[in-house]
């Protein structure tokens, strides 16, 4: 009896493994394909693998994007759709569940429910093109699908993606993260903005994100050409890693640049009469209200009325080995928005351009204008919630507009902190108009840029915004990077900027002592070293630093070791840092895996692929970026986030387009097998570019490979 109840037991103990193993993709909702059409495309691959995908329509080239992507990055691809599904956890396990949560707290998948169909045409049928040629890919390579019924896809899912990752471009994962740690999330302040006295500084919590921008009116360049440079910084790999494309269509759309996994079209570039490239801003768009519920916790209190908090159970899949466990979670609503309840209270957040899907839209018009007009007119959608665009033209016209979905907010509140939740005056309903967003445009100067800081200074001096023309309400932030403070000092050194000039200037990699960097290194070289004898050859050795991240001075490993420290606080706006903590951390690295102080830093700083490895200079927060690095066994540091995707594009006086690119890997950046997995790792290190051959005509003679998917 006992043997038999042993094995009773036993067999509940298998059925219960092979549930876990296989009840997610059975309770995956099954969705249907796009309407079946024939997609006449062509990819061509030039010779570093970039795909040139030529179509009938717009549709039939979305259709080609995906499915070359597909080629290049199968796994990325996939774990963007399963998160637009709340399913990336059954992939990636605990980190993947919670982006599933926000998937769900957010209401993404409801927004696109009541919104897509109402999406014009054209749009739907390019996100349907685009999510056909991923289930064209998934079909031809069964074995590489990693989760079952994940395939087919359809256009509301690649929408969905839009909507879920929109807003952490400006912080709303920094206050979503607070919250679910349990602190009631107070905002932090930005940097005092320099002879600008009544700005009120402003913003969210953020993660580290970055990049740096510039254009160059014809009057400025030495040659009379208009330029714009694109120095994107964001992750070599993942979901927000840019992958390089040429875009052709029988429709007029040609465009050249780089887009974000999941997107039916390029990001960033140029056409053959405009481009713009993208910066991360970070206004205060978020608003956080504390509800008072009653008794039960199951109403909240709003102008002396209760009303029921909306509440929806989920399940989130969260993948333990060979088993996904069905975890079960409540998301909560109010009128304001997503709420979280913690131990300090429940809160409601807001944020600009919330619950909306015109980003869709508006990204797609941005690369079908021909003109500024037509430009600006797709700008005033309002749909992209944040994110600095720097615009240039063959026209020569160029500007910097401090793109956001203001919230049009009434008088009377502390916006920068908690807010009532039960006051209907204190929740704002609509944004402010696209005539109130910042702009530069054509300055004085003949030059804009931005390196993530405050839109206040993007010209130089007698061409710069008056902060008195914008409310404090909007929250428009006034910080300050050494970036772009070296950026300003090195333009206005120069009153006519060649091309080799300007890609200097991109490259430099020196610290203002202007800038808050110039100040953390004064802190640290004036320390008194206590008797420690570490700490003592520190700093003398920094006494006798150049101020520039190079690689040519015996102290650029340990100033860039030291930077790093100061950014981890300075970027995301935290305290400050210790100097004296700092610099035991940056010495006892240095000493411990190179056994001295002094080592070069290409032998620390290392670009890494595959059998790859390859000496880098730079650093965080210089404009030659290096922001982020994983610390390997050997102590070398292996960046994976700075300098992404750059690009160098010009406009010469008849108004042709001439452009440059280069990425840190390649094109195909998760295909060990692929000659395109490193083979812009060179270019990349030594500062050098490769051509886009945009003109069709141009391309021929550098061809790898011609296809239909």
């Amino acid at each position: 009896m006992i043997r038999r109840l042993l094995l009773g037991v036993l067999g509940l103990i298998v059925l219960v493994a092979i549930g876990l193993m296989i009840w997610e993709p059975l309770a995956a909702t099954r969705v249907a394909p796009p309407p079946s059409r024939r997609y006449a495309v062509e990819i061509a691959r030039d010779d570093y693998g970039v795909p040139h995908i030529f179509g009938r329509t717009d549709a039939d080239v979305a259709f080609g994007i995906a499915y070359a992507h597909a080629e290049d990055d199968f796994s990325t691809l996939q774990q963007v759709v399963a998160m637009t599904r709340g399913r990336l956890g059954a992939i990636t396990g605990q980190e993947g569940a919670a982006t599933d949560y926000v998937l769900h707290l957010l209401r993404a998948r409801d927004t696109v429910a009541r919104d897509y169909d109402g999406q014009p045409e054209d749009v739907r049928r390019l996100l349907d093109g685009y999510a056909a040629g991923l289930n064209r890919y998934a079909a031809k390579h069964p074995d590489e699908v990693a989760l079952a019924r994940l395939f087919p896809v359809d256009g509301r899912d690649i929408a969905a993606g839009f909507v879920l990752r929109a807003p952490f471009f400006f912080g709303l994962d920094g206050v979503l993260g607070a919250l679910v740690g349990n602190e009631a999330a107070p905002k932090e302040t930005s940097d005092p903005l320099p002879d600008a006295p009544g700005v009120t500084p402003a913003g969210p919590p953020a993660i580290e994100k970055g990049s740096n921008a510039w254009a160059v009116a014809p009057q400025r360049s030495s040659d009379g050409y208009t330029r714009l440079v694109s120095n994107a910084h964001q992750p070599w790999r993942g979901s927000v890693a840019w992958y390089e494309l040429v875009v052709h269509s029988g429709q007029g759309w040609d465009f050249a640049g780089a887009t974000f996994p999941g997107a039916p079209y390029p990001l960033l570039g140029h056409n053959r009469t405009l481009g713009w490239t993208n910066t991360v801003n970070r206004p205060d768009l978020i608003d956080i209200y504390r509800l008072v519920l009653d008794d039960s916790g199951e109403r909240y209190r709003f102008d002396g009325k209760w009303l029921p908090l909306a509440k929806r159970r989920v399940w989130l899949p969260v993948k333990f080995g060979p088993f996904t466990l069905p975890i079960p979670r409540t998301v909560l609503h109010s009128v304001h928005g997503p709420v979280i309840a913690n131990d300090e209270g429940t809160f409601a957040i807001r944020y600009g351009g919330i619950d909306q899907l015109k980003m869709v839209e508006q990204y797609y018009r941005l690369t079908k204008a021909r003109d500024f007009g037509e430009w600006q007119r797709a700008m005033a959608m309002q749909g992209v919630m944040s994110t600095n665009f720097l615009y240039a033209d063959a026209a020569g016209n160029i500007g910097h507009f401090y793109n956001a979905v203001f919230p049009d907010r009434a008088h009377g509140y502390d916006w920068s902190g908690i807010l009532p939740g039960d006051e209907s005056r204190a929740l704002w309903k609509r944004a402010l108009p696209w005539a109130r967003v910042p702009r530069n445009v054509n300055p004085d100067s003949g030059y804009v840029i931005n390196a993530n800081n405050t839109p206040f200074i993007a010209a130089g001096r007698g061409s710069e915004l008056d902060p008195a023309d914008y409310s404090p309400l909007m929250g428009i932030e006034t910080d300050i990077t050494n970036r772009a403070v070296r950026a300003i000092e090195l333009m206005d050194a120069d009153s006519s900027i060649s091309q080799a000039e300007l890609e200097a200037i991109k490259y430099d990699t020196a610290v203002s002592r202007a800038s808050w960097a110039g100040r953390w290194f004064d802190d640290v070289i004036a320390l008194d070293p206590r008797s420690d004898a570490d700490v003592a050859a520190g700093i003398a050795l920094l006494k006798r630093w150049d101020w520039n991240h190079d690689g040519q001075g015996p102290a650029d490993a340990l100033a860039t070791l030291l930077l790093r420290e100061g950014n981890r606080w300075h970027y995301p706006r935290k305290p400050r840092a210790d100097p004296r903590e700092a610099l035991v951390k940056s010495v006892t690295h240095l000493r411990t895996h190179f056994g001295r102080l002094d080592p070069p830093l290409g032998d620390v700083l290392r670009l890494r692929q595959g059998k790859v490895d390859l000496p880098l200079d730079g650093g965080p927060d210089v404009l030659r970026a290096m922001a982020l690095w994983d610390v390997a066994d050997d102590g070398r540091l292996a960046v994976r986030h700075g300098d992404s995707f750059q690009m160098f594009v010009a406009w010469d006086r008849q108004g042709r387009v001439r452009s440059k690119s280069v990425q840190p890997f390649g094109s195909a950046t998760t295909r060990p097998d692929s000659p395109h997995y490193t083979d812009q790792m060179a270019l990349f290190a030594t500062k050098r570019f490769k051509p886009v051959w945009f003109d069709p005509a141009d391309l021929a003679a550098h061809t790898e490979r011609r296809y239909t998917p």
